[in-house]
């Protein structure tokens, strides 16, 4: 089997005249269409908005494309803040998601107005001492052995986010009496995640967990943010996720405990990153070796620095060598990088046609946590980003690294 490109191979050779391989390239159609599709099935929720997660693909232009669909952005850092602030993001279209805060980041964040959720019951203290509690509260919730989690995220009890059953009614407790009035509920349980129930059972449990805190402790939920970790379907042989199937279940869900208790409205609103970019980006390389040695050999100019997934997670990416889309599967390859590392590996046994040096290959679904992963290690220079946009033009919205710009941050001045 394989998977679609939204581009030609003499599309790209012309591309590839004014910038050269390696690149990310981003399809603003998808994106736009994804977003869309995203909206149209939770259009029964009242306010309805996805933060984006900017760690996905930190990227003015991305995030203006975002914006106008209506998005907001989780951030989870001061330059996420500072690049949401430039876009133009302002006060709650800001969710800042953190851990081991810095004081300075939640002053940003409260300067922007955005929405702070916190990460530990001791952080209400902390705000209060470094900065001020805001007049909207939200806690990141930690199951523990009340739920698994997946391979990607790892068992909830052994995460180091966010807050345990037993902190979670105290924290409200807490933040009630110090005269806050407006409440938020999050968690985040799993990621990558391809499994629609997985993410069905998460609203599910928020949904119980607002019943509870509502009638315990005296107060009344704003929205529940069910998080990101929507999956993408990196295998040809994957099935994406039915965003209407799971839409309507919730919905379901909604209705039985939330409107049947007198909570609504309640917003559900949501962070998928990977869901919205991912399946529209593609890493863009060239062959500039091949080796015969135990095993074939293809190497790239493009290396783990430019796409860490492969190489850190094992995880699969789907290849194309451009012209050959319909050619016959018949060689087994490593493709490979030029770290000197050895798991600097696109892919391992992988069936391709036969591959010559000057060959394009595309490495897809690199829109989320492919560029922004990036390294310097061996001195590697991260790549350029380019934007397709809807009408086929293509628009360059990052340039590539040069040696100067790793050589900016050294002192030579004592040389």
């Amino acid at each position: 089997m394989t998977k679609s490109l939204p581009f030609t191979k003499k599309q790209i050779e012309q591309v590839i005249k004014t910038y050269p391989t390696p690149f990310h390239i981003y399809d603003e159609k998808g994106i736009r269409e994804t977003a869309q599709n995203l909206y149209k099935a939770f259009s029964w929720v009242y306010n309805f908005k996805n933060f984006f997660a900017v760690k996905a693909l930190p990227n003015p232009h991305i995030l203006k494309v975002l914006k106008e669909k209506g998005m907001g952005v989780d951030c989870s850092s001061m330059a996420e803040l500072l690049l949401a602030q430039k876009v133009g993001f302002k006060n709650e279209e800001i969710m800042f998601t953190s851990n081991e805060t810095p004081a300075k980041d939640y002053k940003k964040a409260k300067e922007l107005g955005a929405i702070i959720n916190l990460d530990d019951i001791s952080h209400i203290e902390y705000l209060e001492k470094n900065v001020e509690l805001p007049k909207l509260i939200c806690f990141r919730y930690n199951p523990g052995p009340r739920r698994t989690g997946n391979r990607f995220i790892g068992d909830p009890k052994e995460a180091k986010f966010g807050l345990t059953y037993e902190q979670i009614f105290k924290a409200y407790e807490i933040i009630k009496k110090k005269g806050i009035k407006r409440f938020g509920l999050h968690t985040m349980v799993v990621s990558n995640e391809l499994d629609q129930l997985a993410h069905i059972e998460t609203a599910e449990m928020l949904f119980d967990l607002v019943v509870e805190i509502s009638k315990k402790v005296g107060i009344r939920f704003e929205f529940i943010n069910v998080g990101g970790g929507w999956g993408i379907p990196y295998k040809p042989t994957d099935k994406a996720i039915d965003v209407n199937f799971v839409s309507q279940n919730i919905k379901k869900l909604y209705n039985q405990k939330i409107v049947k208790n007198n909570l609504a409205p309640l917003r559900v609103v949501m962070e998928n990153g990977r869901l919205i970019t991912g399946p529209h980006g593609y890493l863009v390389t060239t062959v500039i070796h091949t080796k015969d040695i135990y095993k074939k050999y293809i190497g790239l100019d493009a290396c783990m620095a430019n796409l860490m997934r492969p190489g850190m997670y094992g995880a699969y990416h789907h290849e194309t060598i451009l012209g050959k889309e319909k050619s016959s599967k018949t060689q087994m390859y490593d493709v490979v990088g030029g770290l000197c590392e050895n798991n600097d590996k696109f892919a391992i046994d992988r069936k391709l046609p036969g591959i010559k040096v000057g060959d394009l290959l595309v490495i897809h679904d690199t829109g989320a946590h492919g560029y922004s992963m990036g390294f310097n290690y061996n001195g590697k220079l991260r790549s350029a980003e380019l934007l397709r946009r809807t009408d086929d033009s293509v628009q360059l919205v990052r340039r590539a690294e040069t040696i100067d710009d790793y050589f900016a941050t050294f002192d030579f001045s004592k040389f």
